[in-house]
């Protein structure tokens, strides 16, 4: 079963710099894929070729926020005759799961491999290569950061997405109810806002509210915090480039500019991975070295992301 990649709707171009509504000056190209760069096959069962490394048929799921990244890849690869598909399914923690019960041959992950991901499949020896790097923003409407709310800090994000803060005013906002769109346990970027509130401790289960929502990929988040008055949620900063309601606040006083990414200064700052089962051979080993090569990091900036030069690596 496959899902299609997640695209937005409009085409934009990308540069870098240092200012921004975001702290990261850049603008986005994606419509292209839209048009056929994303590769979209069934999921139910991997190549038995490209799993062992010798065949050019190769499957590559997982995170929303890696895909765009790997679907370009996938396009340019196409040329030379290989068959790659790129398809997003259970977002970083999905790709994952379906690598260590073999359906996979690339997981495309926003998260490094945990413990828990090892103890669920043990046979499996995940090896992961990161492509770069990205930044998870804590997005709000621009209504409500021209209100006041320029600023959080790690005790108001906690307040808000605990539902202990009900209404913008208490931390300098119009009167107006917060709504909060939270990521689903397993998410890369769920993960990030937990590292960054909870320093490694359990997260609290999510409130009993109406006023809060889990969602899933990159756009689904987007566009509902577009749509939805005093909305609040953690989102790549790239995919908010361009979008004129949307504002990524500093977080206690920190930016996402791209200084303070590839410094590790931001506090929501993380790894972007493609990940084989061992050491990747094959299809997976071209696909791979194609966008850790200038050809594929130069695909990077162009949805928001640090490349691995950027970042010191």
């Amino acid at each position: 079963m496959s899902r299609t990649i997640e695209l937005p709707s409009q085409s934009r171009d990308l540069t870098f710099g240092k200012s921004g509504s975001m702290g990261l000056s850049r603008r986005r190209r994606l419509a292209h894929l839209a048009s056929g760069a994303v590769l979209i096959a069934s999921l139910a069962t991997a190549c038995a070729d490209a799993q062992a490394g010798g065949g050019k048929s190769l499957q590559a799921s997982g995170s929303t926020t890696v895909a765009p990244v790997a679907a370009d890849a996938a396009q340019a690869l196409k040329a030379q005759g290989l068959n790659i598909t790129v398809a997003t399914q259970g977002g970083s923690a999905g790709g994952i799961s379906q690598l260590g019960a073999g359906q996979l041959d690339i997981a495309l992950s926003s998260k490094p491999i945990s413990d828990e991901d090892r103890a669920a499949s043990p046979k499996t020896d995940y090896v992961s290569t990161q492509i770069g790097s990205d930044a998870v923003g804590v997005i709000i409407s621009k209504q409500v950061a021209d209100a006041g709310v320029k600023n959080l800090t790690a005790a108001q994000v906690a307040g808000l997405f605990e539902g202990k803060i009900t209404n913008w005013s208490k931390v300098g906002g119009p009167d107006l109810e917060v709504f909060v769109y939270d990521k689903e346990p397993g998410r890369g970027t769920r993960e990030v806002l937990d590292k960054y509130l909870y320093n490694g401790e359990k997260p609290p289960p999510p409130p009993n509210s109406d006023n809060f929502a889990i969602v899933g990929g990159n756009l689904e988040t987007r566009n509902k915090v577009e749509s939805t008055p005093g909305a609040i949620a953690p989102l790549s900063t790239g995919f908010i480039e361009g979008r004129d309601k949307l504002v990524a606040v500093t977080l206690d006083g920190i930016a996402p500019s791209m200084e303070n990414v590839a410094s590790g200064k931001y506090p929501m700052t993380r790894p972007l991975y493609l990940v084989t089962n061992g050491q990747p051979k094959g299809t997976a080993k071209t696909f791979i070295d194609y966008i850790v090569s200038d050809k594929g990091q130069a695909l990077l900036p162009k949805h928001g992301y640090l490349t691995l030069k950027q970042i010191g690596k």
